[in-house]
């Protein structure tokens, strides 16, 4: 069915359409078994934000930020959990899920027999990585809203800046696995996700580490992720946010064409 919409759906052509393509055919295979890995995914930042923002912060209580302003723990929790969501769902499509298909499936060596380029093959990918990444968002934000740790009209706005993390990381994550190897190479991905998810002011203020820590956390990708939806979501957006903001977007171009570049040299030989 959904193969059989699509394609109606979206009518355009040239680079758009042949991209498209690319999420038509990752569409058309989908199995159960995915969707309980996508459950699993969302469910993940949801127990964080319960076990340590509510539980934890019954004893931690309120909490000071460096600009004067109280929260309660677990809204200073949440919208870093949204940015670690989305980083999460982002990563995942675009390094195991893209290297297994380039690397041991061959699938991409068949697609670039067709019209499509490898470039297309990437914004295909990292398109349907932003669909998983964005249903992650979606429902966290409405979890958020229903305990009263936002509004509608900011989660709106957290939203917005979900995607644009889930770009950057995607950019970011297929790039980084056209050096890959190995599955063990993974290794160290998932090694620096989970020290990114530790230290990137998701559980205390950047402020709190010592002062050269404090300037290697707020250098992260994570961290100007979730400083850009904290800001949101808590309605104090300066113009620290525009630093993240041109930060992401930065990543996300860079990652694109390294990604494209690479998968030119690697499957156009």
């Amino acid at each position: 069915m959904v193969t059989l919409l699509l394609p109606r759906l979206i009518s355009f052509e040239g680079v758009a359409r042949r991209s498209a393509s690319v999420v038509e055919r990752n569409a058309s295979t989908l199995r159960t078994a995915y969707w309980l890995v996508m459950a699993s995914g969302f469910l993940e930042p949801v127990l964080y934000l319960f076990s340590i923002g509510v539980g934890v912060g019954s004893l931690v209580g309120d909490l000071t930020l460096p600009d004067g302003r109280v929260i309660e723990y677990a809204a200073f929790v949440a919208p870093a959990m949204l940015a670690a969501s989305a980083m999460a769902g982002a990563l995942s499509e675009t390094t195991f899920n893209f290297f297994s298909k380039m690397k041991f499936m061959k699938l991409y060596d068949g697609i670039l027999a067709t019209p499509v380029r490898p470039i297309e093959i990437a914004l295909g990918e990292l398109a349907w990585a932003m669909i998983r990444g964005n249903i992650y968002a979606a429902a966290f934000l409405v979890i958020m809203v229903a305990m009263d740790l936002t509004t509608a009209g900011l989660a709106l706005g957290a939203f917005a800046a979900a995607v644009l993390v889930g770009f950057a990381f995607g950019g970011l994550g297929m790039a980084l696995s056209t050096f890959m190897r190995s599955w063990q190479d993974f290794d160290l991905i998932a090694s620096a996700q989970f020290a990114l998810f530790l230290f990137s002011g998701t559980f205390v203020p950047a402020q709190s580490y010592p002062s050269v820590l404090r300037w290697v956390v707020e250098a992260t990708p994570l961290y100007r992720s979730v400083d850009l939806i904290r800001a949101i979501t808590t309605g104090a957006v300066g113009w620290v946010q525009l630093v993240d903001v041109l930060y992401l977007l930065v990543l996300f171009v860079v990652g694109l064409i390294v990604a494209g570049r690479r998968m030119g040299r690697l499957l156009c030989r």
